[in-house]
């Protein structure tokens, strides 16, 4: 489920003629909450691209710098009263720009997986070489063996994995996983919403 369709499905509930009740209003104001936590455990690249006004853009950066218990949950309580004060359409925009940011994380994590397996496979049988050979001419078929034969060697020892994230790191080279996050990203970028110009009350 979506920040937007959970926040919907939060804002339609219990919705009685004279308004929202206690209980609406109090679990909207912790989803708001949440809300402000996600943007403070954000990494800094991801959180630049969140559209959000200046006030909570600041109590989420002081957060952010606060590493005392007691006085990041005071700060988080602050940045939770400043979620509170937004415009619905306001929440909605930074609820978009989480669920493209949050994308894009799971579009990495798959390829890495997908990395990892290969991995796997190759030290696993010889066979794995050729297929992935047929599939990458271009690679490099030496390196690619000598990482394989030396991360099985140090499997066999129990030594410190170094071939193991080399042969890690070649198969990220050779699959482009990086050239593909970064049009992910850039894509991601593109869709991201802008931030809602408040009209004067």
């Amino acid at each position: 489920m979506t920040h937007i369709q959970r926040f919907n499905q939060i804002a339609h509930a219990d919705v009685a003629d004279e308004g929202p009740s206690k209980s609406q209003r109090k679990r909207e104001s912790h989803a708001l909450q949440d809300l402000g936590e996600e943007l403070v455990n954000l990494a800094k690249d991801a959180l630049a691209r969140v559209p959000m006004p200046e006030n909570l853009e600041r109590a989420v950066k002081d957060c952010r710098k606060i590493t005392a218990h007691e006085g990041r949950r005071r700060q988080m309580q602050y940045v939770g009263k400043q979620m509170r004060t937004l415009h619905a359409s306001e929440v909605e925009a930074i609820r978009r720009a989480l669920d493209v940011i949050n994308g894009v994380s799971k579009a990495e994590t798959a390829k890495l997986h997908a990395l990892e397996r290969w991995r796997e496979r190759l030290l696993a049988k010889d066979e794995a070489l050729t297929e992935l050979l047929a599939q990458h001419p271009q690679a490099d078929a030496q390196q690619l063996r000598t990482l394989i034969r030396n991360a099985r060697r140090e499997q066999a020892a129990q030594k410190p994995p170094k071939a193991f994230r080399e042969l890690f790191q070649a198969l990220k080279d050779l699959l482009g996983t990086a050239t593909s996050r970064a049009e992910t990203s850039d894509d991601a970028e593109n869709e991201l919403p802008e931030f809602p110009t408040r009209e004067e009350e």
